[in-house]
């Protein structure tokens, strides 16, 4: 066979199997090819170091309804903070809702590669990421020598103080060894460099070894110190055993929800103190987190680097870098891969690096999304294509995360996980039903309020101007605070609220002439925000509440829907979402969001009085109890509850739901039920009589219908189910109720008693 020499200039080797024994470089079949060869060499060589190119490393993970779009009709100007929720104080993985078991430490030595080398499918060209073929050699199409070969060797001592045990893993950057540290006797992680012919890792390992030393956070893998050995740098860091998120999520499969979201959640603390230091990420995947014990690491700081660097290397890893990390990774596109790497454990993606490498499933093509809107939406906002759109801050992401986490919880085990809010106050049913008994109707006054920013410039005015409790001085007040701190934007949005409350009483929702009321005002002011800042949800929020009080739950439920996007781990948005659609008379959707809010935290009785007007609509009696018999007895609603309860078991004439049928009379079982409940009451007066009258009405109408049969030996409110002792009870009942009336009422009731009584011969 003849043998072939190279043609590459200055090469003398030979050719072996279509490769340079000297040189390592591919054959060239043409003078021409050389040419663009080295055309190729130089144009990548110009760029290797920009930071507007990616250098992207290749996906390893196991990658084997509902909610909004990200919003589309925002400003294209600059992403400014908008208000974000504060810091949890809670430590615990996953707050401490989540059991995880905890997981054994690995012995250190099995973790110990037998023959570490490269797959082929891992090894690729630092210079130009084209696949390589060969362990060492030189880039076939830029020329970059490379060589994924372990430097160091088991015995190898580095640094007069760190005894390699062997390889035992790869990453990104390169290659990580076990070592023994032979003074402080414990064992050690060293981490070298994956091609050791590449000189940007080498830079990276440098960069490393200048602040990561200062990184100290006890989710954070340790930098014990930075040493060479043979003209190559290493970095000493702290052992952790167990097993990563991806090794995880291989022998596991998809993983609990619950379970991915503590392990993110808790990631995200760590992102938010290396974002606090001046430094990104980068190249996060499942890949850099371990387990051990009860607690998270992350591990791999490879490819960290100072936000403000403008000449680092840019590393990711497709389908987990965002779309605009090319041009330099900042806090949003470390966010954005937190994002990916959590829908990766929670599902499946096909074309997770393809035609979803930016990209989510639609929510009807997955049941995690469709059957966890919150997390869909969470997901959706987190992995954003427009930077803007997405969560700003660690903090601001781990707070709603927390709060999806308490929904998925709540879900799973059927006990409530309430929280306080750090934006809205409580539920102001309470404040605005009023004290008569008459049934509760949705309306915007319903609706927690914001909590002031106390980040505002002026807060302090403010918060004095919102406790003068008479509503037109109140305005007033806040029209200087917004003349005097012109910059103040929680003072232009108290402004309108507070003008739509007076626009609503002026006008009130149903009269004749609704029209009038133009909000105007508090309309002017909420463009004057929404153009300082695009992203500021709160102008939605007071928008969604104006238009709720204009009888527009149509384009109101738009604008909650909107602010459901930005807050997905909020319960209030999506009470608010939930009176729109019920308004819309869209009750299945509304009644799955009070369900959600009711689910998660019991402190909210509008979803209760919500849910139970919602399942009536839907014909379902027993659920419309259900809902109501949430209300705890702490709650100052909790007779209102009650009182409810009776009426809509003993209710004749309820709503027919659309497509339904009519809705069947009371059964027995209900007229007993319901006489229970009123009998534990401590009404007193003329609603505990209305009450009494209902329960008596019902009973009587159910004999005499032949619904059901008489039983002496069953008391309903103290009188046998009997026709003529059911009367009696009624009359009594009756002669109660105009005692305490006056004019046409007490005539009525005194005509309506003398109708039903039991007939007499005298």
């Amino acid at each position: 066979m003849s043998t072939l020499n190279c043609t590459r200039n200055n090469c003398n080797g030979t050719i072996d199997d279509g490769y340079c024994d000297t040189c390592g470089l591919a054959a060239l079949k043409s003078q021409s090819e050389l040419d663009l060869a080295l055309a190729a060499n130089v144009s990548n060589r110009s760029i290797k170091f920009s930071s507007q190119s990616l250098k992207t490393t290749p996906n390893s993970a196991s990658v084997t309804s509902t909610g909004s779009s990200p919003t589309s009709n925002r400003s294209r100007g600059t992403r400014r903070s908008a208000p974000t929720a504060g810091k949890t104080s809670r430590r615990q993985l996953g707050a401490g809702l989540v059991s995880i078991p905890e997981l054994p430490s690995t012995a250190p030595e099995l973790a110990i590669l037998a023959n570490p080398n490269v797959p082929e499918n891992k090894r690729f060209c630092a210079g130009c990421n084209v696949a390589v073929k060969r362990d060492k050699g030189f880039c076939t199409k830029c020329g970059q020598k490379y060589n994924f070969i372990p430097s160091l060797a088991p015995g190898d001592v580095v640094g007069s103080q760190y005894e390699v045990k062997g390889a035992i893993a790869y990453g990104g950057l390169g290659w990580i060894y076990l070592g023994f540290d032979k003074l402080l006797m414990r064992y050690v992680v060293l981490k070298g460099l994956l091609n050791s012919e590449d000189a940007a890792s080498a830079a990276v390992a440098l960069a490393e070894r200048q602040f990561l030393a200062a990184v100290k956070h006890p989710n954070i893998v340790g930098i014990y110190n930075f040493v060479t050995h043979d003209a190559e740098g290493y970095i000493v860091m702290e052992y952790v055993g167990g097993k990563t998120l991806k090794e995880l999520r291989k022998e596991r499969g998809i993983l609990p929800v619950s379970e991915a979201i503590a392990y993110i959640h808790r990631v995200l603390g760590a992102f938010a103190y290396l974002h606090q230091q001046g430094l990104v990420y980068c190249d996060f995947k499942p890949d850099n987190v371990m387990l051990e014990g009860d607690d998270i690491k992350l591990i791999d700081l490879g490819g960290a680097r100072r936000i403000d660097d403008p000449d680092g290397d840019i590393y990711g890893t497709i389908g987990y870098a965002a779309p605009e990390a090319g041009e330099g990774p900042t806090i949003v596109s470390d966010l954005f891969t937190i994002g990916r790497t959590l829908a990766v454990l929670i599902t499946n993606i096909s074309g997770f690096s393809t035609e979803h490498q930016y990209t989510l499933p639609s929510a009807q093509s997955d049941n995690i999304f469709s059957q966890q809107e919150s997390l869909y939406r969470f997901l959706l906002k987190a992995t954003a294509t427009a930077a803007d759109d997405r969560f700003q801050t660690a903090e601001e992401m781990a707070e709603q995360l927390l709060g999806v986490l308490r929904e998925v919880v709540a879900a799973e085990t059927n006990i409530p996980r309430p929280a306080t809010s750090t934006l809205f106050d409580s539920d102001r049913l309470s404040v605005t039903a009023g004290n008569d008994f008459s049934p509760i109707e949705p309306s915007y006054l319903h609706l927690p309020h914001l909590l002031i920013d106390p980040k505002d410039p002026g807060f302090n005015v403010i918060l004095n101007a919102s406790m003068t409790t008479d509503l037109d001085r109140r305005i007033e007040q806040l029209k200087q605070v917004v003349i005097q701190i012109p910059t103040s934007i929680e003072a232009k949005l108290r402004l309108a609220s507070n003008l739509i409350d007076r626009d609503a009483i002026l006008v009130p929702r149903g009269s004749a002439n609704e029209s009038v009321g133009d909000y105007a005002e508090a309309d002017l002011l909420l463009e004057q925000v929404a153009k300082q800042d695009a992203w500021d949800w709160r102008v939605d929020w007071y928008h969604g509440r104006s238009l709720l009080s204009q009888n527009r739950p149509q384009d109101a439920q738009a604008a909650f829907d909107r602010v459901y996007f930005d807050l997905p781990g909020e319960l209030a948005p999506k009470l608010a979402f939930a009176i729109a659609a019920e308004l819309c008379n869209n009750h299945p959707l509304a009644a799955q969001m009070y369900e959600l809010v009711e689910r998660t935290d019991l402190n909210y009785p509008t979803s209760a009085f919500g849910l139970a007007r919602c399942r009536l609509m839907q014909g379902d009696r027993n659920a419309a109890v259900t809902a109501l018999q949430q209300v705890p007895q702490t709650s100052t609603l909790y007779t209102r509850a009650k009182v409810e309860i009776a009426r809509i078991l003993v209710d004749r004439q309820l709503p027919v739901a659309i497509n339904l049928p009519r809705h069947p009379q009371p059964t027995l079982t209900e007229l007993k039920s319901a006489t229970q409940t009123v009998e534990a009451l401590t009404l007193e007066g003329i609603e505990k009589y209305r009450l009494d009258r209902q329960v008596f009405e019902t009973a009587l109408n159910l004999l005499t219908s032949r619904a059901i049969t008489a039983q002496s030996s069953l008391m309903i409110l103290g009188q046998p189910l009997e026709e003529i002792k059911l009367r009696q009870g009624l009359e009594k009942v009756l002669r109660s109720m105009a005692h305490l009336s006056t004019g046409n009422d007490k005539i009525t009731l005194v005509d309506e008693a003398n109708r039903i009584r039991p007939k007499t011969l005298f």
